[in-house]
């Protein structure tokens, strides 16, 4: 069995491409970083070492090769004769592999109508959606008509957490990649053409949007809400700002709003959901990762956009008449870190451009408002205590309020 890794980084060694040789593939990633493809096609094997507070545990996953995704015919021969495929190389270069997949799908029609089912990695939302019409804009009507009979575009939800990888992490082994030890994969069960592969830790499911909203409303969101908060306090680690027990309860109830809201729209069970957010409390714990509050809340503009963890997962609490106490101070944070990053002012005008412009919010709607709350407090230079006992207060005074 073959399969095609499309990016070699952090997550595509140290999380997919891990998982797909330990269930008997023969992994192919294809990649542009020349010591990557070297050092794989060298020793066709890499380690990763999974990190649990003070416990470490050294794997090496084998049975692998690279190619240079700049060498066309290399790239498209291996996706034309793989059995299944995977990409991870970021929501921005998603594009610019389009041009390799369109290649390898027609190489592979040539001789086989056998269906190819592409699991996306790629933090992204309705990323089966845009790489659909990315990949159909360069097939003909024709073509168009045989991907949509053979080819499955799986949305997965990336839940391990996999830190920039320094030096240290390295120990020695320039090609080791430190994670944690959760390791499942949950895929859209409806999405696969044909039969779903035998892949170790995968998880499918249908209705797929529900593991979608839980990783960015819940895991992404409450992440997130730490760094921002811990930004606040000039703290460097994600466990730092999860140890200040006023960070760990503001961010806990932000993931409880989130959770509430999931089950009600979703008709989830809420018990699940609330032992999954301790989990993830727990998790961020772990020190061993060395996750930095300023890798976890990067890219504000994004983080902060309608649909995405800060606005969404509020807006979607509004939704279910749950007012989002919680994660309107996360991303009132999140706000603060924009136009700090922006090297602007802070003030109510800037934060007000950044809530209209960025999150879409209308001036003067209940979102805005409590956003607009938080921010004035952060800006005002109050502390964490006196933050969360505004946000108890509002949740307190409000109907449909977490208890």
């Amino acid at each position: 069995m073959k399969a095609v890794m499309y990016g070699g980084g952090n997550i595509g060694r140290g999380f997919i491409g891990a998982l797909l040789s330990q269930s008997g593939y023969e992994v192919t990633f294809i990649d542009v970083a020349e010591p990557v493809i070297e050092a794989l096609c060298r020793d066709h094997r890499y380690p990763i070492r999974l990190l649990s507070g003070d416990k470490k545990e050294d794997v090496w996953v084998e049975n692998v090769t690279a190619v240079n995704g700049n060498d066309t015919e290399a790239a498209s021969e291996a996706i034309a004769q793989c059995d299944i495929m995977a990409t991870a190389v970021g929501a921005r270069i998603l594009k610019f592999i389009v041009p390799n997949i369109v290649a390898g799908l027609r190489k592979r029609w040539q001789s086989s109508s056998r269906p190819l089912n592409i699991i996306i990695c790629e933090n992204l939302n309705d990323a089966n959606k845009i790489l659909e019409g990315m990949l159909k804009d360069q097939l003909t009507a024709e073509e168009q008509t045989l991907f949509d009979e053979t080819v499955g575009l799986v949305e997965a939800s990336i839940g391990r957490m996999v830190p920039v990888q320094t030096e240290e992490m390295k120990d020695g082994e320039p090609m080791r990649v430190c994670v944690e030890p959760y390791g499942f994969l949950p895929v859209d069960a409806a999405a696969f053409k044909g039969e779903i592969p035998e892949i170790k830790n995968l998880v499918p499911y249908e209705p797929f949007d529900f593991y979608i909203k839980r990783k960015l409303f819940v895991h992404n969101m409450g992440h997130a809400t730490c760094a921002y908060l811990g930004d606040l306090m000039g703290l460097q680690y994600i466990y730092e700002a999860v140890e200040v027990p006023g960070i760990r309860l503001i961010a806990q109830n932000a993931m409880t709003e989130s959770a509430m809201a999931l089950s009600v729209k979703y008709g989830a069970d809420l018990s699940a959901l609330l032992v999954h957010v301790d989990d993830l409390l727990f998790r961020f714990t772990n020190k061993a990762l060395g996750d930095t509050c300023q890798r976890v809340g990067g890219d504000p503009s994004r983080k902060l956009s309608p649909a995405d963890r800060m606005i969404g997962s509020a807006s979607l609490a509004l939704e279910c008449s749950i007012t989002p106490a919680y994660i309107a101070l996360g991303a009132a944070a999140g706000v603060y870190r924009y136009i700090q990053e922006s090297e602007k002012t802070q003030s109510e005008q800037a934060a007000g451009e950044v809530l209209c412009g960025v999150s879409g919010l209308e001036a003067g709607g209940r979102l805005y408002e409590l956003i607009m709350d938080y921010y004035r407090m952060i800006a005002d230079g109050c502390g964490i205590d006196a933050l969360r006992a505004k946000a108890e207060q509002i949740r307190h005074e409000s109907r449909g309020a977490v208890v």
